[in-house]
């Protein structure tokens, strides 16, 4: 132990040594995540001369105690010295930009970008700069893949310090030769940092090398290549003047759009509104418009799925004086057909999207091409599919006015509401909530209320739990008062119907509903009907009252408790029938009405809380 010779200020590192050699791999990790303490306690000249070397020395654990390494050193600065010292960081970062686990060497590089802008120029050059050049020529495609994600945060500061501000060529040779390196995981990474470091070269150079390098990554004979030379295309594109993206970027990107491989077509079709807002109106008619058919026609439906989805930013980010004729020439034509098509994930993307062309395509066109659309979705065998459309109402709302819509697709919704398949039902109750909210409070009224309350009472216990989980929440958006005036009196007038089932679908819905309500409303109203249902002959509706009073006790004021729920729990804990019993024992128990109960002088109350404290060890 370093404090055995009296030097207590060894014993910190003493102790990171003795964890990190631990054999238990949290005990390491623990270590390795108080780091910055230990940095504390040592120093910064410590910390720096010893400290850090050890680190590098040992570099070689778990890939989660690498991860949390290279995680903390990103945040060193300070605890080196400060900017003047935060080179002494780079050995091992380097190190660990090397390593075999990708997320370890990700979350290096990432520390390295991070430290990098604390460098001043002069130490960029001095110590930065050659870390890049040894990672770029490493002989393990480890270090090299890391080197790619370095070029754009150091070029732009090391070429400032070249005489005459002049570009810097070795880092253009660097990139260059990784982009045609032989290890296909070498040319992912630079094909995914070509557009962050075009972003930061000179146009001439862009133009002169960068199209070049894009061009080859995009023929690349590896898919994944390829892909990641499409999201390259995009910053690219929004660097070049107008006239120069015909002749330098569109070979390539109609290659892509039309590629063998359906991953790089989807790619394509995931970045298209960013393609088309980079390359322009113009270039948008003449070439998007139809690659973006093609794209909707797809033979892969990935591929169909990811277009589908942009259709509406596209149409969107179409030039204003011909985007209705483009859209209803070229793309309405593809959507009428997605609706209809083979795979789900296609349906439903569309889906999610179709509803905001009608604020694009105006109340006319609505009407005549899109509701038609909507209503074949609204009935499309996929739930998901029905849902994008329902949650999705409002825009059309907007457009043609609730009337309008009321006629054309709430009677397929109230359709699908009463459909002989209770899957289907209890799908159409859980968009209720949000359809309402939707429509508003009067509409809903007028047409869906009573859609709600025959739920209620529907001969599958799925539908009369989730339709009384839907009122809970209908309470929550319309507030208290129109429950009072809207759904409470119809609930209640439930504990009279001859079906026990339909009495203890009450008291099902009071529960839910007390809170929501608040106390006024449950005092008043709700608990009459539950003590009187306490009389019920059903035995299994008297131990649902037991479990109701415990439910509602906290919303309740402490008077109600005491001279009305109090006598009526006392008298279900004697029921001749056991289960009677027994929940109005685990009611008087309880946590929620105990305290108020245990505080009488009733010696029998108390020793029937005593004998149900007892059964409930025993179960």
């Amino acid at each position: 132990m370093a404090g055995a010779d009296g030097d207590d200020s060894l014993y910190p590192i003493a102790v990171l040594i003795d964890e990190l050699r631990n054999e238990d791999v949290q005990l390491r990790l623990n270590s390795i995540k108080k780091l910055s303490t230990i940095a504390l306690a040592l120093g910064v000249e410590r910390t720096r001369t010893e400290l850090l070397p050890f680190l590098t020395d040992t570099i070689y654990d778990e890939d989660e105690v690498l991860l949390a390494l290279a995680e903390q050193l990103g945040n060193f600065t300070m605890l080196v010295g400060g900017p003047e010292y935060v080179h002494c960081l780079l050995p091992p970062l380097e190190s660990l930009a090397t390593v075999e686990e990708t997320v370890v060497r990700d979350k290096a590089v990432e520390s390295l970008r991070k430290i990098s802008q604390e460098h001043s120029p002069v130490d960029l050059e001095v110590h930065f700069e050659p870390l890049v050049k040894r990672l770029a020529s490493g002989d393990w495609f480890t270090s090299r893949t890391s080197a790619c994600g370095l070029f754009s945060v150091c070029y732009p500061r090391v070429s400032m310090t070249f005489e005459n501000s002049a570009p810097n060529p070795h880092f253009h040779t660097h990139f260059r030769t990784l982009c045609s390196d032989d290890t296909p995981m070498v040319r992912r990474a630079a094909a995914s940092k070509l557009g962050e470091f075009a972003k930061v070269l000179e146009l001439d150079y862009v133009k002169s090398d960068i199209i070049s390098l894009f061009t080859a990554l995009a023929s690349d004979e590896q898919d994944s290549v390829r892909l990641l030379a499409v999201e390259a295309c995009v910053s690219i594109a929004t660097l070049l003047p107008q006239e120069d993206l015909e002749t330098l970027v569109m070979p390539t990107l109609r290659q892509a759009a039309e590629d063998k491989s359906w991953r790089v077509r989807y790619m394509v079709a995931d970045k298209f509104s960013e393609l088309q807002k980079a390359v322009g109106p113009e270039i948008t008619k003449n070439d998007l418009v139809p690659a973006f058919q093609n794209l909707l026609k797809d033979c892969e439906a990935e591929v169909r799925a990811a277009a589908a989805n942009k259709v509406k930013e596209f149409c969107e980010n179409l030039p204003e004086d011909n985007r209705e004729q483009i859209i209803m020439t070229h793309i309405l034509p593809c959507v009428k057909e997605l609706v209809s098509d083979t795979n789900q994930h296609v349906k439903s993307a569309l889906a999610s999207v179709i509803m905001g062309l009608s604020t694009i395509l105006g109340k006319d066109n609505t009407i005549e091409h899109l509701l038609p659309l909507f209503l074949a979705q609204l009935k499309d065998e996929c739930p998901e599919v029905r849902l994008n459309i329902i949650s999705n109402l409002d825009c059309v709302n907007e457009v043609i006015g609730i009337r309008q819509l009321s006629q054309s697709l709430l009677p397929a919704i109230v359709e699908l509401a009463e459909d002989a398949k209770w899957r289907v039902r209890l799908a159409i109750i859980e968009y209720m909530p949000l359809l309402a909210g939707q429509l508003g409070v009067e509409f809903f009224d007028e047409k869906l209320n009573t859609l709600c309350m025959a739920w209620l009472i529907d001969h599958v216990y799925a539908i009369r739990e989730a339709a009384t989980c839907n009122l809970m929440k209908l309470v929550e958006k319309f507030g208290a008062e129109w429950a009072q005036n809207t759904i409470v009196p119809k609930v209640l007038g439930m504990a009279n119907d001859p079906n026990y089932l339909h009495r203890m679908t009450t008291l099902f819905c009071i529960n839910a509903l007390s809170e929501a309500c608040g106390q006024e409303i449950t005092t008043k109203q709700m608990l009459p009907v539950v003590l009187k249902m306490s009389n019920d002959q059903v035995a299994n509706v008297r131990f649902n009252v037991a479990k109701s009073l415990q439910k509602i006790g906290p919303v309740l004021d402490s008077n109600a408790l005491q001279t009305e729920v109090k006598p009526v729990l006392e008298k279900l804990a004697t029921d001749t029938d056991m289960d009677v019993k027994y929940f109005a024992q685990e009611a008087i128990s309880g946590k929620n009405i105990f305290p108020l109960l245990f505080s009488c002088t009733n010696f029998e109350l108390h020793a029937l809380y005593l004998t149900c404290i007892q059964k409930l060890k025993i179960l």
